[in-house]
């Protein structure tokens, strides 16, 4: 790296330079979701997430219990970008001297809570002190035929599960509302019920639900040709699966999904929708045969046509009237 300011993409092709090495089963390394480990002739997921109070969430905002269950499911959705199942979870957590016992147990019960509800058993971790909280997770999974992001095309239809920009929009009304009777608010959010426009994009924020399922059908039924979780936002994420893949892209700005709840409280929905991050939605690819059989898949989960890929390497917006214009990569970078 020729700066001398941090960059992540620049940070993780230095890493994956100095750790080229394969080996000891070893089939898919960093740069992808998670690293993909054959052993007796199975194929073993492994993943890490790391969630530093300041950088990636603040305390004052964020319920224990909600923070608990975001710190598993966001590794849980690499998982699910994989076609993978989750088994076993590792947690290292490091804290404040001062912090309160109950929010430290509000915390691992929200841990559980996650945990319970995908079939995922804690296997152990580590413990120490800092001057601010720092969650590490670990989570290895199984994967049959693991999906990766590099097996993308020109001329696959890209697709997303879901509605994009929720969680943008919920981070864009915490910092509005200064939070902390926000975050109080967000305490008693009804799990089932509409809690109303900012509860919804609050929640999304909070407590956003890995496509583990939906993974798991695109790998089994070999529909995905390419697949990633939208952890960053679609513009970097879908950039990491043309760079992967060798391939450009054009977005059509017509069919982003967009709640009804992000256009009623932002005029920018489309913005955030493209670059705002923590979705946590599955972004893939399918090859033009296999639409039909991607249609039935979608009675059973929310799936949007979003694009394709195109030859070449530039990312481009479709707007309305057949306009064409660059898609700028402007999603997270945690050195920016």
């Amino acid at each position: 790296m020729r700066s001398a300011r941090l960059d992540e993409e620049r940070l993780i092709a230095a890493l994956r330079e100095l750790f080229r090495r394969r080996g000891s089963g070893l089939e898919e390394g960093i740069g992808d979701d998670a690293a993909v480990i054959g052993i007796r002739g199975e194929r073993l997921l492994l993943t890490k997430d790391l969630l530093v109070e300041g950088v990636d969430f603040r305390r004052a905002w964020q319920p224990p219990r909600l923070l608990g269950r975001k710190s598993l499911n966001v590794n849980l959705s690499d998982i699910a970008a994989m076609g993978g199942r989750p088994l076993y979870a590792l947690l290292g957590l490091a804290l404040p001297k001062k912090i309160e016992k109950r929010w430290v147990l509000e915390f691992l019960r929200g841990f559980r809570s996650a945990a319970e509800e995908h079939g995922v058993l804690l296997a152990g971790g580590d413990l120490s002190r800092a001057p601010r909280v720092m969650i590490s997770v670990t989570v290895m999974g199984r994967a049959e035929r693991p999906v990766l992001r590099r097996g993308a095309a020109p001329g696959d239809f890209l697709f997303v599960s879901g509605t994009l920009g929720d969680a943008a929009g919920g981070l864009r009304l915490l910092g509005r509302r200064g939070v902390p009777a926000a975050a109080r608010r967000a305490r008693g959010l009804p799990r089932r019920k509409s809690p109303g426009t900012a509860g919804r994009l609050v929640r999304a924020f909070f407590d956003p639900r890995p496509r583990l399922d939906l993974g798991r059908e695109l790998a089994r039924r070999r529909l995905a040709s390419a697949m990633i979780d939208l952890s960053d936002g679609l513009s970097v994420d879908l950039s990491r699966i043309c760079r992967a893949s060798g391939a450009g892209a054009e977005i059509w700005a017509d069919c982003i999904p967009l709640s009804d709840a992000l256009k009623a409280a932002f005029p920018s929905a489309l913005d955030l929708a493209l670059h705002g991050g923590e979705d946590f939605e599955l972004l893939f690819s399918v090859r033009p045969s296999r639409l039909e059989e991607l249609r039935r898949l979608g009675r059973r989960f929310p799936l949007h046509p979003v694009g394709r890929l195109v030859r070449g390497r530039d990312v481009v917006l479709l707007g309305r009237g057949g306009r064409r214009t660059p898609l700028p990569v402007r999603g997270w970078d945690h050195f920016q």
